[in-house]
């Protein structure tokens, strides 16, 4: 049997060196690709978490987005009210009697709803005498019907829209409270049902609307801003 020569051993164990040195480098390579796309995965979800939050976001969509146009909104003439009651506090609990549906102006009770609260259903909206007194301190109130609350789509709109005016600090351009109205509490004009008031410093002002636009309360909220109120200092 013929001995290998030194020249063919040393040839096969550089041969054998290759092979785990090409061997190695595939490794590498493998745990580098690999650690690279877990990386892109946590940088990616990392960063849609933002982005989805901000994609959710009621405060980053247009008003325009939420309901109908206000082309569409099916709105009725703009109705000046008697600004009267101004500082006209009756006791919490006592009934007054307002001469417009919704009132926009009048006399009202001591304590006005909390700044925080944008949104109300008919099973814990504050009384129409409290909610006065949010008028007298610049807020728009949009009041909406039983045939509102019955339409899921529309109520959900309005609902998106309370909260674009969430705010943990007090801040004018946030007074939007949004609420039920009653049939006891009185009638809207035939076929509108929603409606939109404010009291200004020199009359009540009062808008109806056949459906929510958010649009149209935009619109109403920057003709009639917090600051012309009677004391838009009060939150």
């Amino acid at each position: 049997m013929a001995k290998r020569k030194p020249d063919d051993r040393r040839e096969r164990v550089q041969q054998m060196r290759r092979e785990q040195q090409q061997a190695e480098r595939r490794r590498t390579i493998t745990l580098i690709v690999v650690s690279a796309l877990v990386g892109v995965v946590i940088i990616g979800a990392a960063a849609w978490v933002p982005v989805s939050r901000m994609i959710d976001n009621p405060a980053s969509k247009p008003m325009s987005e939420f309901g109908v146009t206000a082309a569409e909104a099916g709105l009725g003439e703009l109705t000046n009210d008697s600004a009267a009651g101004v500082s006209e506090h009756m006791p919490t609990g006592q009934k007054i009697s307002y001469k417009t549906v919704p009132p926009s102006a009048g006399p009202h009770w001591a304590q006005p709803a909390a700044f925080g609260r944008k949104f109300y259903d008919a099973k814990d909206r504050p009384a129409l005498e409290t909610l006065v007194h949010n008028l007298e301190h610049g807020y728009t109130i949009v009041w909406y019907d039983e045939t509102i609350a019955k339409d899921d789509a529309q109520l959900e709109a309005l609902r998106t829209i309370s909260r674009r005016y969430e705010s943990s600090q007090f801040d004018n351009s946030k007074k939007l409270i949004i609420a039920p109205w009653k049939a006891s509490d009185g009638a809207f004009p035939a076929g509108k049902h929603i409606a939109f008031t404010h009291w200004s410093l020199a009359n009540g002002r009062r808008q109806y609307s056949e459906r929510v636009s958010g649009e149209a309360i935009e619109q109403f909220m920057k003709k009639y801003p917090a600051s012309d109120a009677p004391e838009p200092q009060g939150a």
